[in-house]
């Protein structure tokens, strides 16, 4: 029998999507903070450090800083040596999929083989209309996905690529270099759409990123399971992750204090259900809980960022739960 693999613990680092930087005004000094963080949770021995695929800031904009993800992310692959790199996600609307084959490529080699790549449809109507990107109705968004990760896979590993679908064409299309990794860095696809989405990561994806309480969470798996069936893939061939938000206190009323953080609107119970949220040994026995339902990833946001107390405590349970 094949061992179970060891659980991936990343963490975001902040980048000011969620407003986490609305108090430091110099820009110079919120970068400072993004890079210490992740060269702080390399420190902590975190597997992963991630940055989401946005420009301006949620639930609207509010002219705060947001640093792009991927100049974000090859600038920090060069203050760091181990640490894996991801995106959670990529927004296909954002670049065309050879120029991401490019972007993604490049990383990899610069980084010296760290990548995680993280692609998804994409959602933000708000934030494409701003910036004068098209925003199709799912169906089409999905399609788009999967042209998107056809091609890129594609240009990662042959000479030229030459692709005719209906959303995307290339011809000849040369990627060099080609990632370190070998077959090619993992593929993480988010979203929990259960017709479309997650019949694409059964085709594609190595890690499948969608959220949920347990319930919903094990639901979705499940869903998983049979699309991968369908498609003649082995359903342990696509391990699930999961992204909530983490903030670790001692106390009730710190913990209650704490959810003012958060832009997830919803009864203080409800959002300590589907987060994770409590004490460090509350924290730990959720992550118990959602790894007997088939989770085999934790890539949380702190919600406390800048601040590095919950990055810290959650180091150290994510190090007694491995």
């Amino acid at each position: 029998m094949t061992a179970e693999p060891a659980p991936i613990f990343g963490v975001f680092v902040p980048q000011g999507w969620k407003l986490e930087f609305a108090g430091v005004p110099d820009p110079r000094e919120q970068w400072r903070l993004a890079v210490d963080v992740a060269v702080r949770a390399e420190a902590l021995g975190f597997d992963s450090i991630w940055v989401y695929d946005h420009f301006h800031n949620v639930p609207k904009p509010s002219h705060e800083s947001v640093f792009e993800c991927w100049t974000t992310m090859a600038a920090i692959s060069q203050r760091t040596t181990t640490i894996r790199l991801g995106q959670m996600v990529g927004c296909n609307l954002y670049r065309p999929p050879a120029l991401l084959a490019k972007i993604t490529s490049t990383l990899d080699v610069i980084s010296g083989g760290r990548l995680d790549w993280g692609i998804g449809a994409g959602w933000y109507e708000n934030e494409c209309r701003g910036y004068g990107y098209p925003f199709p109705v799912p169906k089409e968004r999905i399609a788009m996905l999967q042209e998107a990760v056809e091609i890129v896979l594609s240009m990662w590993s042959q000479p030229e690529t030459t692709y005719t679908g209906r959303w995307y064409q290339t011809h000849r299309a040369n990627c060099d270099p080609k990632p370190l990794q070998h077959p090619r860095p993992p593929v993480w696809i988010g979203g929990g759409g259960e017709q479309l989405t997650l019949r694409v990561v059964a085709r594609h994806a190595d890690f499948a990123n969608f959220g949920g309480k347990p319930e919903e969470f094990a639901h979705k798996c499940r869903v998983l399971d049979a699309h991968c069936e369908s498609v003649g893939r082995d359903p342990g061939a696509v391990r699930r992750t999961w992204s909530p938000e983490v903030f670790i206190r001692d106390t009730e009323a710190e913990l209650r204090e704490g959810q003012r953080l958060s832009t997830r609107s919803e009864p203080f119970e409800s959002w300590r259900t589907g987060n994770l949220v409590g004490t460090p040994d509350e924290v730990a026995e959720k992550i118990a809980a959602y790894r007997a339902l088939g989770c085999s990833g934790f890539i949380p946001w702190c919600l406390d960022y800048p601040g590095t107390e919950t990055l810290e405590r959650f180091a150290a349970v994510a190090a007694r739960s491995r």
